[in-house]
């Protein structure tokens, strides 16, 4: 198995060649869904047209629980009018405010999906919140493939390289395509500050050293974020940053903050949060790689909501 700190040169030296290199730089179109604050990406390869579809959503009404599938068919007109072939649906992690649309795009547009293979960890924290019983497997069989720290992938003539960053889940990674690095979860736009560490198998000080991992990285490179929340004073959303913006100006997490103020900080901060609004739904679809619950012998398939157990 590679070596963290040889994963990460691996990553630095893909990103300067991209940076000298403009045909080893991605095209990247960004789909902000307003109602979870999540933020879809198509990254191509504009030689290839090869694709991948990072983080997903399927429209989810919680009060009906009625699915819909507005956003995603935004991802696949993009897809159909620039003649892209999607070879990946990736996933972050397991996403705890919106429900993924990968098994839908995927259906639609071909590609296999793929996430860290800690979500083995994940599905069995939630399995057994969830009582999911023996049918539900906890191997990852649901997806098509499990990154591991510093796997190499391709999207046509881009490289890719995957990197572990646990923290605000034990499955949390990033994807550096090209010069850009896709980070889920782990930080947010400077002025809003870093991911929650609260939820099972979250840890604020993996946190902390996972989102340094990421900001040793050149000051160039380009970081796309996976929600913003627009920070008080800010009238626009916005999801586009450098690892130079944040190293200067993240209000948690900025050169000089210690692991130690950083741990004290988030925790504190993460007392006082309420759980997300489709958390329930959104965790237990997920670890099914973005697929419902078996229908019952009525056919409809059942969201659980466990009682006093969280």
């Amino acid at each position: 198995m590679i070596r963290a700190e040889d994963a990460l040169a691996a990553a630095a030296d893909q990103i300067t060649r991209a940076q000298q290199n403009k045909g080893l730089r991605p095209t990247i179109a960004g789909f902000f869904d307003e109602s979870t604050n999540t933020v879809t990406y198509v990254v191509s390869d504009p030689t290839s047209k090869e694709a991948a579809i990072i983080d997903s959503v399927l429209d989810f009404e919680a009060a009906s629980g009625r699915t819909s599938y507005g956003s995603a068919d935004r991802v696949i007109e993009y897809i159909n009018s620039n003649n892209l072939k999607v070879m990946w649906h990736i996933e972050t992690h397991a996403h705890a405010d919106h429900i993924s649309a990968a098994p839908y795009l995927q259906e639609k547009l071909g590609g296999k999906l793929a996430i860290g293979r800690e979500i083995i960890r994940v599905q069995d924290v939630f399995g057994k919140l969830f009582n999911a019983g023996t049918d539900f497997e906890r191997d990852g069989s649901q997806f098509d493939h499990l990154f591991v720290d510093g796997e190499t992938f391709k999207i046509g003539e881009l490289e890719g390289i995957a990197l572990h960053v646990p923290g605000h889940t034990p499955a949390d990674m990033a994807f550096i395509i090209g010069d850009a690095a896709f980070v889920g979860d782990t930080i947010f736009m400077p002025d809003f500050g870093t991911a929650r560490a609260d939820f099972p198998g979250g840890d604020a000080r993996q946190l902390f050293q996972s989102i340094r991992r990421l900001l040793s990285l050149p000051d160039a490179t380009r970081l796309f974020l996976c929600h913003d929340y627009k920070a008080p004073g800010r009238d626009e959303f916005a999801w586009e940053t450098t690892v130079k913006q944040q190293r200067e100006d993240n209000v948690h997490v900025k050169d000089g903050v210690t692991e130690d103020e950083f741990v004290e900080m988030r925790n504190s901060r993460d007392a006082t949060l309420a759980m997300p609004a489709l958390i329930m739904p959104s965790v237990q679809v997920n670890i099914r790689g973005g697929r419902l619950p078996e229908p019952e012998d009525n056919g409809v398939s059942y969201i659980k909501i466990p009682v006093n157990a969280v």
